[in-house]
């Protein structure tokens, strides 16, 4: 019996070892279904006020459109993502042709200006809670979710799967683009800062981040030792030995505040970032440290968790990245030189967003073209320059379709002149689940973990067919999506 479960657990490891990944245009592909699921949702929301109320209609319909669409363009449809973004559309382009809702399309009175700015329950703040973000951060956490459990089923392509070394996967952007993400949200109390004219000394900035890395530190501890304790199958060679990735994310905010001083030097993030990325890449090529990481014997406490320890200096680029996106989507006006007018303001948070796209592409072009670039190949293990850059530009792209997609069919958001207004235009703009997840983002994947490790213990995922495997899936994800929501109905913020 003991040899049959220490076989299995072979079994388990080698299932995710030394897999070379596919590529980049598929992996876009594959996520472009989730955006435009949402486009089908934001017509049904816009044109017909279709969750306006919360009915179990509604959200057996949001559940289908921005959980089950991801699952089924990572399984089933993992070879035609394609054909799955044309049935979604097919449908989308009808809803669209119909009539539109009465109630939808019904708009208030616009008061006069004077009546407007003395009736304001509430003031504006400088730092709005843009729908755009929560759709990107929510269906970002959805696919993370779903794919840590698929991965260890059959049914997911091995090509989605983490690479061993070299390489592009669907499950390697995620792991960057949950950093990317903090990253982002990460810029707002600096943003707070600037508005209040105030500044941390850098004490102070570290004592405020180790309060959030303490958390996230004993969860890395607390997982350490339930893999070690249930002899658990890893992949070492992810992160090392005793690693993980709760580690890495809290390292980070301490690492962070530290650089937020080098800020009076070079004042931008993105700049830090590519510096970053560049020096830590040079230190690769020109030294012995990549075959270090690679190659080397664990011998002792660094060299056992090398991969987690070095790749260090990518995820913080890919973090500091992040947070200089933060510093242009968050703020209400992005340029006050650009108008005062809530159109002009978007199309510049537009325009601003196309061209950081565009940038982000063009380095990882030259960075990894063999013809016109360097040649560097991308590689998650490293977290090297090549893969910082593909982080990047992927989820500056995803931002931008989000943010697109909102301003073509809830404009209204942008034009509230006060709290109430706004958060009601907020609300109707953001799908219920979506919203759900970005709210306890880290406590949702904290669970989905739980989730996934529960399911492995108790199913031998490797044995079961396409059908079994669907459902528990399905399961999985209406279960995650049900704390979510109920989290969010019963207004629990769960910060870690």
């Amino acid at each position: 019996m003991a040899s049959n479960a220490t076989s299995y657990k072979q079994m388990k490891e080698d299932f995710v070892s030394n897999l070379t990944g596919g590529s980049v245009t598929e992996v876009n592909y594959v996520i472009a279904v989730g955006p435009i699921a949402f486009v089908l949702w934001s017509i049904l929301q816009s044109r017909q006020s279709f969750f306006k109320q919360c009915k179990p209609l509604s959200f057996l319909v949001d559940f289908l459109l921005n959980v089950v669409a991801p699952l089924l363009a990572i399984t089933l449809y993992a070879d035609t993502p394609l054909l799955l973004s044309g049935l979604i559309l097919v449908p989308a382009i009808f809803v669209y042709a119909l009539p539109p809702n009465p109630i939808a399309s019904k708009k208030k009175p616009k008061l006069p200006p004077n009546v407007q700015t003395h009736k304001s329950p509430g003031a504006l703040s400088v730092l709005s809670t843009k729908p755009f973000l929560t759709t990107y951060r929510g269906s970002m956490l959805v696919v993370t979710c779903l794919a840590i459990l698929a991965v260890d089923f059959r049914l997911f392509p091995r090509r989605f799967a983490k690479v061993e070394t070299w390489g592009t996967s669907l499950m390697d952007v995620g792991v960057g683009s949950f950093v990317y993400s903090a990253g982002i949200v990460a810029a707002r109390p600096v943003l707070k800062e600037r508005a209040e004219g105030r500044g941390a000394p850098l004490p102070q900035r570290l004592m405020y981040s180790m309060r959030h890395s303490f958390p996230l530190l004993v969860l890395g501890v607390i997982r350490l030792i339930s893999v070690k304790g249930l002899d658990y199958a890893e992949h070492v060679t992810e992160y090392g030995v005793h690693w993980n990735f709760f580690f890495t994310l809290g390292f980070l905010p301490p690492f962070v505040a530290i650089f937020q001083s080098a800020l009076k030097i070079i004042p931008s993030y993105a700049a830090l970032a590519i510096l970053l990325g560049i020096i830590y890449q040079a230190v690769l090529e020109t030294t012995s440290l990549k075959a270090f990481i690679l190659v080397a014997p664990r011998t002792d406490l660094f060299s056992m968790n090398r991969e987690g320890i070095c790749s260090f200096c990518g995820y913080l680029a890919i973090f500091l990245a992040g947070q200089d996106t933060g510093m242009f989507v968050l703020p209400r006006s992005i340029n006050p030189r650009s108008g005062t007018s809530s159109s002009t303001q978007r199309t510049t948070l537009i325009l601003t967003m196309a061209v950081w796209t565009s940038i982000w592409t063009v380095l990882y072009f030259f960075t990894t073209n063999y013809n016109y670039g360097a040649g560097f190949d991308v590689s998650r293990r490293l977290a090297n320059l090549p893969y910082i850059l593909w982080i990047a530009a992927f989820n500056s792209a995803q931002l931008l379709a989000c943010c697109v997609i909102e301003s073509v069919f809830f404009p209204s958001f942008y034009n509230a002149t006060d709290m109430k207004t706004e958060h009601e235009a907020y609300e109707t703009a953001t799908s219920r689940v979506l919203r759900s997840f970005n709210r306890n983002g880290l406590a949702m994947f904290l669970a989905a973990n739980l989730l996934t490790g529960l399911v492995n213990m108790t199913v031998r995922t490797l044995d079961v067919g396409p059908i079994v495997t669907m459902g528990i899936l399905v399961g999985y994800g209406a279960i995650l999506a049900t704390l979510a929501v109920t989290l969010d109905a019963w207004n629990i913020s769960i910060k870690l």
